[in-house]
């Protein structure tokens, strides 16, 4: 057997591409399915709308979404002398087991959070916001408490004590658009920078490829028996940020939150391999199951939450000791057994690059993205290069490109 090339010695260079401004879609269109849908199965590309989704995909298949909610995660803190503070927040701090334990704290929260004006926030300074109320307002403090490279460790504290912080972000933050789109966000923007099914709170970005769907493509979905099932990645800021070093081995993969229940990975052993990934996070989440689970059989007696995906952890230990689908899911199975829950709670840094091979999905539903971008990288491993045959068409037939733009349905191909 040949052994595949090992992800550290890509060259980002390979995966560039010119994208121009007016190819980035700045606003969403005003219908979901009215996006354009490029098609590409065996090496040929159609092209159709996502209201027409179901026609090019076959009877009993499973499609796997995303379920996570885009959390008004941007705060801005004007100080006594005038200068602005903007507070980005980022996950919780490592105190707290999980996102949704964190966005449920009351009274108080640790968040690591990105600071524009940092410099002009001395540590233990506090921040106060005010924001009035009929029934009283709502007072959010921030106090920097310490600095962790890029980003800091901030202590909130607010009133009403009895909201959680997922409401306080609700009622006193903001969207946090994609720093591409070069402008602030609006009111549209709390709508449709959302999925229509979006559950889990917890990110600071959309799963995108799901902004799509409608209630009627579903109903198109169900009537030729095409199945959903969900899973939750919450997605870091990190989603955007490019590759900058010249070898993939200089760049750091983001770690992600991932929640998963019993009853998906049911559906998902069920599905006989017929599973279709909305988005990069829900093949991202996927991919790191079936790898929870080899693990899982390797490690006996291991907690779940200790199974989690290294960046590299794939191509230098686990390929080695791959097993089939269907026992690695039963691993999972298993092992939630033995500690008597229903739920999978861990992180994942997986890197899905060219000389990665799919385990777990037939196809991926995307949308499409930045030039030198690990998500690019992604669509790489699973077409080879094919992906700058995609990309040359969408460019000349005036697609929409990134989180607000259109996309397409990419059948695997790569080995």
């Amino acid at each position: 057997m040949t052994t595949p090339p090992h992800p550290r010695d890509i060259a980002i260079a390979d995966f560039i591409y010119d994208l121009p401004e007016h190819r980035i879609a700045n606003f969403p269109l005003n219908k979901r399915d009215a996006s354009k849908l490029l098609v590409y199965s065996g090496g040929q590309i159609t092209e159709s709308t996502y209201r027409n989704l179901a026609q090019f995909i076959p009877e009993n298949y499973l499609l796997v979404f995303n379920k996570t909610r885009v959390v008004e995660a941007r705060l801005f803190f004007t100080k006594s002398t005038g200068a602005v503070i903007e507070i980005f927040c980022l996950e919780p701090h490592p105190q707290y087991p999980d996102i949704s334990s964190a966005m449920g704290q009351t009274h108080s929260v640790k968040w690591n959070c990105l600071v524009g004006g940092a410099a002009k926030w001395k540590t233990g300074q506090v921040l106060e916001k005010t924001l009035p109320r009929e029934s009283g307002n709502f007072v959010l403090k921030a106090s920097l408490q310490s600095r962790n490279g890029d980003n800091f460790t901030i202590l909130f504290e607010w009133t009403p004590a009895g909201l959680s912080f997922a409401e306080i972000l609700h009622y006193m933050g903001v969207i946090p658009i994609p720093p591409y789109l070069k402008r602030a966000s609006t009111r549209d923007d709390l709508e449709r920078y959302q999925t229509i099914y979006a559950e889990q709170e917890g990110s600071v970005a959309a799963p995108t490829a799901g902004l799509h769907f409608t209630d009627e493509v579903f109903t198109k979905l169900r009537e030729k028996n095409i199945h959903a099932a969900y899973v939750t990645l919450h997605v870091g800021a990190g989603t955007f940020k490019p590759v900058k070093s010249e070898l993939i081995a200089n760049h750091e993969m983001h770690a992600e939150f991932i929640d998963v229940d019993r009853n998906t990975i049911s559906s998902l052993l069920a599905a006989n391999g017929k599973i279709i990934a909305v988005g990069t996070t829900s093949l991202r989440t996927l991919e790191s199951l079936y790898w929870m689970g080899v693990k899982a059989i390797l490690y006996a007696g291991k907690k779940l939450d200790s199974l989690a995906i290294g960046q590299w952890e794939v191509y230098d230990e686990l390929l080695q000791h791959a097993k089939p689908v269907e026992e690695a899911l039963l691993a999972l199975l298993s092992r939630m057994d033995q500690q008597s829950t229903d739920r999978i709670l861990c992180k994942t840094q997986i890197m899905i690059a060219p000389g990665y091979k799919v385990k777990m999905v037939k196809a991926l539903i995307t949308n499409f993205h930045q030039p030198q971008s690990t998500l690019l990288l992604l669509v790489s491993a699973l077409i080879g290069s094919d992906w700058k045959k995609i990309y040359n068409y969408a460019l000349e037939h005036e697609f929409r490109f990134l989180s607000y733009g259109d996309g397409s349905l990419i059948w695997v191909t790569a080995s």
